[in-house]
């Protein structure tokens, strides 16, 4: 309703009730909106309505990347940079890596310099690493300090973001401890802070992927983590609205994966050709897995044509065991790309998937033996409920089996694993039923 409010206020040029209703929403609701017009001209109009360069700095950082490139596309380098002075460093490496290379450098040499070299050491890490989505607006104490010190210290700290931990280190820069602002509140001013520190610390390196950032904060129920250097030197923090974004980010892009999509396509932004030419190949897997069931079928022709009941029961059949196959193979790499699955649990994992497909075999193939039965002729009805129950067996074996291989050898599960267990399973499904209806011959005719 607010994006159609919106549309309607441009289409009517009301400016003045467009730009109250703007005032009135929170920054995350106007990138929302912005997000979803459809046109570059209409989010260039409702950006430059929303009134304050801090408000406009946080509908900034709350946009999508394409999004951020159309709406600062022409203003010029000093507006971009006076929009980003009240942003966080993390913030503005995020905006930043959205705009060509030379047009990021320019926009933070007009900053002041140590804002510019915070959001430059941000921006030497890849975005999908630690160090790409850490903030550097820590707050952080020696060693020696003294409870009295820090809280006094604290007190003073109104540019470190969301202070949940003090992070204590040593001489050379060193994480060593964390405490807690409870901890600081209950023990003696003199007290020194490694007295008092809890000195085994949970931290992530630079190079970790984001997505083993999230899985370490959700499991250990932090509401902010630190990020060290090899050396472990403390180069910065991820707070827990930034993990959540992680989550969202990664989900998504998992989801999408298995279905050989691309996260353009969801929003309709990309050209027709670039996504045809990113979804072809996942086709093409499927095309290829089409072939050879239809191959296996001639192979089979003489079987089918003595009992042409026999086709009734192949789309049942593929159907079924891809299905299955699917619904095991997308818990098994959600399991592994949330941490529920480790590559330690493979025997486990597959034992327990393989009991399930038995139980859902053994239940389908009971009531698809009685439909044969009851359409057909008796023993056609055994023959397709056994397929199905074998069927069952060796989809949800190969849809547990693949994504953790895939996993051992290096490779994303979520791109590979989905469309080839799919085909895979068809392909197999086909073969044991065409394969038991020949040996079962003679009794079918």
């Amino acid at each position: 309703m607010v994006l159609q409010s919106v549309q309607r206020l441009l289409r009517r040029g009301a400016i003045t009730n467009l730009a109250k209703m703007l005032g009135r929403m929170h920054p995350a609701d106007v990138a929302k909106v912005i997000n979803h017009l459809s046109s570059s001209k209409e989010k260039r109009e409702v950006f430059e309505l929303v009134r304050g360069e801090n408000k406009r700095g946080q509908v900034l950082s709350e946009l999508e990347g394409q999004s951020i490139q159309e709406v600062l596309a022409d203003l010029l380098h000093s507006d971009v940079a006076w929009l980003l002075k009240d942003l966080g460093p993390d913030d503005v490496a995020y905006i930043l890596g959205f705009l060509p290379e030379e047009r990021g450098k320019d926009i933070l040499a007009l900053m002041k310099t140590e804002d510019s070299t915070e959001v430059a050491d941000i921006l030497k890490y890849p975005k999908d690493t630690a160090g790409g989505i850490m903030t550097t607006e820590f707050f952080s104490l020696s060693e020696d300090a003294t409870a009295q010190e820090a809280i006094r210290r604290l007190q003073h700290a109104t540019d470190a973001e969301m202070v949940f931990y003090i992070y204590v280190t040593d001489k050379d820069e060193r994480l060593v401890g964390v405490l807690s602002l409870r901890q600081l509140l209950t023990v003696l001013p003199a007290t020194p802070l490694k007295n008092i520190m809890t000195r085994d610390v949970m931290s992530v390196t630079v190079d970790m992927d984001q997505e083993e950032v999230a899985r370490q904060v959700a499991s250990y129920n932090l509401l902010a983590i630190p990020v060290v250097e090899k050396d472990g030197r403390l180069a910065g923090i991820i707070t827990v609205d930034d993990v959540v974004d992680v989550i969202r980010e990664e989900a998504t892009e998992d989801m999408l994966k298995m279905a050989g999509a691309i996260e353009e396509d969801t929003v309709s932004k990309s050209s027709s050709l670039g996504s045809a030419r990113l979804r072809l190949p996942w086709l093409f897997t499927n095309l290829v897995g089409s072939l050879l069931s239809g191959a296996i079928l001639w192979y089979f022709r003489y079987t089918i044509q003595e009992v042409v009941a026999i086709v009734s029961f192949i789309p049942v059949i593929a159907a079924m065991g891809g299905n299955v196959g699917l619904q095991s193979s997308t818990l098994i790499i959600r399991g592994l790309a949330t941490g529920l699955v480790e590559l330690t649990d493979v025997w486990t994992v597959f034992f327990r998937e393989v009991k399930i497909g038995l139980v859902m075999g053994l239940a389908c193939g009971f009531i698809l033996t009685i439909v044969g039965w009851g359409l057909h002729q008796g023993f056609l009805g055994v023959v397709v409920g056994v397929s199905l129950v074998i069927a069952f067996l060796v989809s949800t074996s190969m849809a547990t089996i693949m994504p953790i291989v895939l996993k051992r050898m290096g490779v994303d599960p979520a791109v590979a694993a989905g469309p080839f267990v799919t085909t895979a399973n068809d392909i197999t499904g086909i073969t044991i039923y065409l394969t038991l209806a020949t040996i079962f011959l003679d009794q079918l005719r």
